[in-house]
C-alpha cells in the first residue's frame, strides 16, 4: 500500500522512481481507479447524510408526509446497498492493485537493473595474502570436521546441513558477543516467532512480491508461514499500538532461524553453504521518526561495519543499484565480506531504510500532540551464521588446515584460539 494522495500530487516523481526500480506501474489506471472509488464513496456518504437527516426529522412529519418519506428511505437504503457492494469491489480492485506497487528508491540509489551494477562506495581491510594455496570453506569444513553438508542433504535434501563441534561453539560465541555489543548500544535483545500470519508478511512486503521465496505451513489449516527473516515478526512489536514520538527510535536486535526456498537460484552458490534454506540470523529492527530515518539508516550501517571490523574480516559497503532494490526498500546497503577462494567480495549482511512502506501497509503509527502518523521502519543484518562462518574459515586459515579465531571472540569461547584439524 502506498500513499495514493502522495502519487498523485507527485507522479512525475513515482515514474522517475519506477523506471530505476525496473517495475512497470500502469500509474494512469491506477488514478483513474483511485479517482472512480472517491467519487463513488463521495456520492455514498452524500446519501448516507441526507438517509441519517431525514431520519431525524421522520418523527416530527405528519402521518400522510411520514410515510412517504419511509417509502423514499426505504428505496435510498436499497440504492445504498447496491453502491456499497460496487464500492467494496472497487476497494478489492483497488488494493490488489496498490499491493504490487514497490517503494520509490530515494534519489542517492543508483541507476542499474541488476547486482552487477551495485556500486561499491569504500573498501576496509587488507585482504590476506597466503604463501600457501587456500581452501574452500568446504573443504575445511570436511578438514575440521565442523560441516557436514552430506548427511545434510541424505536428511533434508539439497541446501542442508549440519554445523559440528567447534562451528557450533563459533555461532553461539558470535551471537553472544553480539547481543552484548547491541544491549549495550540500547538495543532491546528479542526472540521472536519464527511462524507468522499472512499479515505479517504482507505488511512487511514479503507478499505479494517475494511469495514464492516464502516456506508455508499446513495451507488452509494453519495458514501459517516460515519467516526468511526476523524482521517479519519484529514489524510486529509496535504494530498494534501506536509509540509517543518521545520514545523513538525504538531498536531492537531479534535472534531467529531463517528458512528460504530460494526459489530461481538453481544452480547458483549449490556448493557449501553460502545460499541454504535454513539459518540462524541475528537481525537489527528501528522504528523510527520519519525525519530522522536516513540518520537512523547510516547508524545501522556503521554497526555492521564496526563487527567486521572487530572481526577483521576485509569488506565492502555497496549502494545497491534501484534495479537490484527489493519491493520495500528506499535504499539498501551490502557488506560485502572478502571470501579469498572466490577471489571476490560476497554479501554477508545487508541494510535497508523502508522509509513509510511496511509502516502504511501495518498501520505502524507514532503520536504527539496533534495525533497519530505513520512512522519509518529499518532493518539490517548483525549476523547470517553461515556466511559470518565462511568469512571467518576462509580469512584466518593456516597452512595446515587450522583457522585462528578473531581475538574479539576468545572471551566467548574459553581456550579456544583455533580450530584443529581431527
Amino acid at each position: 500500500m502506498i500513499d495514493l494522495k502522495h502519487l498523485r500530487e507527485n507522479r512525475k516523481d513515482y515514474e522517475k522512481g519506477f523506471a530505476k526500480k525496473h517495475v512497470k506501474v500502469d500509474i494512469g489506471a491506477l488514478l483513474k481507479l483511485d479517482e472512480k472509488y472517491r467519487g463513488e464513496l463521495t456520492a455514498i456518504e452524500e446519501k448516507r447524510a441526507k438517509r441519517n437527516e431525514v431520519s431525524k426529522l421522520i418523527p416530527t412529519l405528519a402521518d400522510k408526509e411520514k410515510k412517504a418519506q419511509i417509502e423514499q428511505m426505504k428505496k435510498l437504503g436499497e440504492d445504498l446497498a447496491k453502491d456499497e457492494d460496487g464500492l467494496n469491489k472497487l476497494f478489492v480492485q483497488l488494493k490488489e492493485m496498490t499491493d504490487g506497487v514497490p517503494n520509490i528508491p530515494h534519489e542517492s540509489v543508483p541507476e542499474g537493473s541488476s547486482d552487477a551494477e551495485n556500486k561499491p562506495i569504500r573498501t576496509v581491510g587488507k585482504i590476506p595474502e597466503f604463501k600457501f594455496k587456500p581452501r574452500d570453506h568446504v573443504e575445511l569444513g570436511k578438514m575440521l570436521d565442523i560441516i557436514d553438508i552430506e548427511t545434510g542433504v541424505d536428511v533434508s535434501g539439497a541446501r542442508f546441513y549440519y554445523l559440528k563441534n567447534e562451528a557450533v561453539l563459533l555461532e553461539f560465541a558470535i551471537i553472544n558477543w553480539l547481543m552484548h555489543k547491541y544491549v549495550k548500544k540500547g538495543f532491546t535483545p528479542v526472540t521472536v516467532p519464527m511462524l507468522v500470519k499472512e499479515h505479517m508478511m504482507y505488511a512487511t512486503g514479503f507478499f505479494p512480491a517475494d511469495k514464492n521465496e516464502i516456506y508455508s505451513v499446513n495451507p488452509n489449516e494453519d495458514n501459517l508461514f516460515l519467516v526468511g527473516t526476523s524482521e517479519v515478526p519484529l514489524a510486529g512489536l509496535h504494530m498494534f499500538a501506536p509509540v509517543a514520538t518521545e520514545k523513538l527510535p525504538r531498536r531492537y536486535i531479534g535472534f531467529s532461524s531463517c528458512f528460504r526456498r530460494e526459489a530461481g537460484s538453481y544452480g547458483k552458490d549449490t556448493k557449501g553453504i553460502l545460499r541454504v534454506h535454513q539459518f540462524d540470523k541475528l537481525e537489527m529492527f528501528s522504528f523510527c521518526h520519519p525525519d530522522k530515518s536516513w540518520e537512523e539508516h547510516e547508524f545501522l550501517l556503521s554497526i555492521e561495519e564496526e563487527i567486521l571490523q572487530d572481526l577483521g574480516i576485509p569488506y565492502q559497503v555497496v549502494n545497491i543499484c534501484g534495479g537490484d532494490l527489493g519491493a520495500p526498500a528506499a535504499k539498501k546497503y551490502d557488506c560485502e565480506a572478502w571470501v579469498p577462494t572466490q577471489g571476490k567480495y560476497r554479501e554477508v549482511t545487508s541494510c535497508s531504510n523502508c522509509t513509510d512502506f511496511q509502516a502504511r501497509r501495518g498501520g505502524i503509527k507514532y503520536k504527539d500532540e496533534k495525533g497519530t502518523h505513520i512512522m519509518h521502519t529499518l532493518n539490517g543484518t548483525a549476523m547470517a551464521s553461515t556466511r559470518t562462518i565462511i568469512a571467518i574459515l576462509e580469512n584466518f586459515q593456516q597452512e595446515d588446515g587450522s583457522v585462528v579465531i578473531p581475538k574479539v571472540l576468545h572471551p566467548y569461547l574459553p581456550g579456544i584460539t583455533e580450530i584443529k584439524p581431527k
